[in-house]
């Protein structure tokens, strides 16, 4: 029962019952259309009310929905507007907490709206690559004006409904009730009073599909609007369609509009970005189920904090608990190392202050929250406890030593390691159940991605309050198992080896790095080891010429690292920088080092076109992600593009790799790699597709 009908004297109460948004699934859309037509035969009714249970009156598409047969199915959400502007008797929507996409859409279909103050009013659907689809783009303008409606079709943003109700001519809400509490109160009476009007009167009754809808400057509007959305939005093509939509609404008569608002939708759906964009949003509410871990399972209390180290990271982790409310203790081995963290924090907090995005007083609250230590003994009464100290197992040994000796029963040991094996760092302690990996990223308390890493130990509440916890502090979690680099990072090792090869066999830094960011990413391969530091690269390189001397690497990283050419912090890494400055310089002297490099291998420079350069890239991450889908680190594929679009800088519009290798076919990737290891500058035996890949592209199957 996904909607309850219900008569309060005259008035008939049809309320959507599908928790947790009451999402418009079919069952839902049936219901209502039931229930009118209930209330339509019943002559002791004069007026219908349509409601939510629960938290919302309804956030639109169930998303149970997505991508199957039944979202389509009749009655389809225009039939369900259809037959609530038919009704003879008025319908009377009770707005309350949330009201968003084919919710927005339902209400106004409905000849009266009254809305509780407080409730979040949306048309998201930009943020899926689409645009509404049944009658948004051609009532809202009607109910609130042609701009205030264009800017929220466009941004998808939120809007409370006690500031739309202020809106100067705005037909939208009819009224605006005193409170959550006195709503459905409220609704009865109007609806009570104009099913008593209309009874008694030939008047039709009022339908927003009927109001007047233009703007004053017409074509000139619609252009100054297409240059500002086209300016912001050059990957996507929602928002520009969104233009052309609400452009018809001032210039059709509303059937013609709404047909053609249908082709714009129906196209959308299936672009490519779109498609990236309603993967993006399934795998992120995915990304926090853990198949083993049932969605009831008891979470430990996490009221206080401990950090281990001031630096950069430590102190960004700090950040994202403070900012939650969190008390968080930091503690350090000496006095100006904790001086130094805490005038960090302060800065990055004041910047905040004087951009105006955030309150003086929020600040000082925030602060408030902040102790630091110089002795262990002072973490005692903390429920978590995070080191993030030097990335070397002999350090994390001491650490987790001395946390095992003072952290109290049940409190949650977690590690910021990067790469290092946390079934290693549980082994340091007597309580291995305790012990989680969590991989925040640089900046923590600006970067969204959050690396859990489960050790073979983990408790499972443990991972229940992690994941629980990450929600809290605004990040997107993503359960990893333990291997060396977890998902992200190894992943992007055999990126990096493969930009390596590329400036071997005849590209510059600076060519790798235009093509794969015209392709999307944020940032190319040379530019971000500048920015993260090039020492971190040798490090590893050092370790895997003792653990894996099969693993072949261009030498070229290695010679700049030789050089003490670090990166940004240096002053000079690939490129060049000026000082307090982050522009990226071409180097003469890293180009010579590279032809140099080549001559000692008595290798000819080659032209590659940037084709191969993304392919070699992307198809290396792709290869190395089916091996972690295989190897049972990742649960599912699409947790992996999740760490690549949060943590990673991969294109959002693009879906992260593995969605892109779905994309592009896994049969064409395939091909490629056999291609890619046929280059005897290249390491043939990675480029061997991974099992799991290729037997999916044999079958024609994908990642999904």
């Amino acid at each position: 029962m996904t909607a309850e009908y219900k008569v309060h004297g005259a008035v008939a109460v049809i309320t959507l019952n599908n928790p947790p948004v009451n999402g418009l699934g079919l069952a839902t859309r049936r219901a209502v259309v039931e229930g009118v037509k209930q209330a339509q035969g019943d002559a002791a009714v004069q007026a219908i009310i349509i409601t939510g249970a629960g938290a919302a009156f309804s956030g639109g598409a169930d998303i149970k929905e997505f991508g199957k047969e039944s979202a389509m199915q009749e009655p389809n959400l225009h039939s369900v507007i259809a037959a609530v502007e038919q009704s003879t008797k008025p319908v009377v929507a009770a707005i309350h907490t949330v009201c968003m996409g084919g919710g927005l859409e339902l209400a106004l279909g409905c000849h009266y709206r009254i809305v509780a103050p407080g409730t979040s009013i949306a048309l998201p659907e930009v943020k899926l690559g689409l645009l509404p689809g049944a009658g948004g783009t051609q009532r809202l303008p009607r109910a609130l004006g042609v701009e205030a409606a264009l800017n929220m079709i466009v941004s998808g943003e939120t809007v409370k409904s006690e500031m739309l109700a202020m809106a100067p001519g705005q037909k939208l809400f009819d009224k605006l009730s005193a409170s959550a509490e006195s709503l459905a109160a409220e609704a009865l009476a109007l609806a009570q009073d104009v099913g008593e009007r209309h009874a008694a009167s030939s008047e039709p009754l009022p339908l927003v599909r009927n109001l007047p809808c233009k703007h004053p400057l017409g074509d000139a509007y619609f252009g100054f609007a297409r240059n500002m959305v086209g300016g912001m939005s050059k990957n996507y093509p929602a928002p520009l369609k969104c233009v052309d939509a609400v452009e018809a609404a001032t210039k059709r008569k509303i059937a013609d509009g709404l047909l053609f608002e249908r082709e714009l939708f129906v196209n959308l759906m299936w672009t490519p970005e779109s498609r990236a964009l309603r993967h993006l949003f399934m795998a992120e509410r995915a990304a926090s189920k853990i198949a083993d871990v049932p969605s009831d399972t008891p979470v430990r209390n996490v009221q206080k904090v401990g950090v281990i180290g001031a630096g950069t990271m430590g102190g960004g982790i700090s950040m994202n608990f403070l900012n939650a409310g969190i008390p968080v203790t930091i503690l350090e081995t000496k006095q100006e190392a904790l001086d130094r963290g805490v005038a960090t924090i302060r800065k990055n907090y004041e910047a905040q202050v004087n951009k105006g995005k955030l309150k003086e007083d929020k600040y000082a609250q925030r602060m408030a929250l902040l102790t630091t230590t110089l002795a262990y003994d002072d973490l005692k009464d903390c429920d978590l406890i995070i080191e993030a100290v030097f990335e070397e197992l002999g350090v994390k040994e001491a650490v987790f030593t001395q946390l095992d000796a003072v952290a109290k029963p049940g409190a949650i040991l977690a590690s910021n390691t990067s790469t290092l094996d946390v079934d290693k760092i549980a082994g340091f302690t007597k309580r291995p159940q305790d012990v989680v990996g969590m991989h925040f990223f640089s900046p923590a308390n600006v970067m969204k991605l959050l690396e859990v890493v489960r050790g073979k130990a983990t408790a499972k509440d443990v991972l229940a309050t992690v994941m629980k916890l990450a929600k809290k502090i605004k990040k997107t979690a993503v359960v990893s198992g333990v291997c060396d680099g977890f998902i992200g990072n190894r992943m992007i090792e055999q990126y990096s080896r493969q930009a390596g090869f590329l400036l071997d066999e005849g590209a510059t830094p600076q060519q790798v790095d235009k093509a794969v960011e015209k392709f999307g990413f944020a940032m190319g391969p040379f530019r971000m080891g500048d920015l993260a530091g090039n020492d971190i690269g040798w490090a590893i390189r050092k370790r895997r010429a003792t653990e894996r001397a099969d693993m072949k690497y261009s030498r070229t990283a290695d010679k700049l690292c030789e050089l003490g050419r670090f990166g940004q912090k240096t002053g000079a890494g690939w490129y060049d920088y000026q000082a307090g400055k982050r522009d990226a310089i071409p180097s003469a002297l890293v180009e010579k080092l590279i032809e140099d490099h080549r001559k000692e291998l008595g290798i000819t420079p080659r032209k590659i076109s940037d084709e191969e350069i993304v392919q070699r890239l992307v198809y290396a991450l792709v290869n190395e992600g089916a091996h972690i889908l295989e190897d049972g680190i990742a649960g599912k594929s699409g947790d992996i593009d999740m760490v690549y679009l949060t943590g990673y800088g991969f294109p959002i519009y693009r879906g992260g790799p593995m969605h892109y290798a779905n994309e592009i076919g896994l049969g064409n990737v395939a091909r490629a790699m056999e291609r890619f290891a046929q280059n005897p500058l290249d390491d043939g035996k990675f480029w061997q597709p991974a099992p799991l890949l290729a037997r999916l592209a044999a079958e024609g199957k994908s990642f999904s």
